[in-house]
């Protein structure tokens, strides 16, 4: 899966995705600080369109690969992934959220948090997932 169409850009320290909420809302996708790249909660929000509605595991997947892509464009890889922090709305969706989570990082181990919320910025959003990777 992929979603390079997004077009992030780096300014150096900042890594944008043209999304939506960046802009209306003031924060940067990723922020580069020395050999960190800190990545700002992602959904399954593409082009402006929350993809996979009522799927939990694929929305995760989603979510993942787009706080991937600033990983990338911050100068660092999926293996330098330490942290992974992701909300979900439902109980039963922590689950599928960590399935997701191991397969992609299954050999890296980040630490890593899953917490409940009340209710992510659109109600068809299941999960939100941030990264924090790590030049070691």
């Amino acid at each position: 899966m992929s979603v390079s169409n997004i077009g992030m850009e780096s300014t150096g320290f900042r890594v944008f995705s043209g999304g939506i909420w960046e802009e209306k809302y003031g924060y940067a996708r990723a922020v580069v600080a020395g050999e960190r790249v800190i990545v700002s909660g992602c959904t399954a929000t593409v082009e402006g369109e929350v993809r996979h509605v009522g799927d939990a595991y694929k929305q995760s997947l989603t979510a993942i690969d787009i706080a991937l892509e600033a990983v990338l464009m911050g100068g660092l890889t999926h293996e330098d992934v330490i942290m992974v922090r992701y909300y979900v709305v439902e109980q039963r969706h922590f689950d599928l959220v960590g399935k997701a989570i191991g397969e992609v990082f299954g050999k890296v181990r980040p630490a890593c948090t899953g917490v409940r919320v009340a209710g992510l910025v659109d109600p068809r959003m299941l999960v939100e997932i941030e990264i924090e990777a790590l030049r070691t």
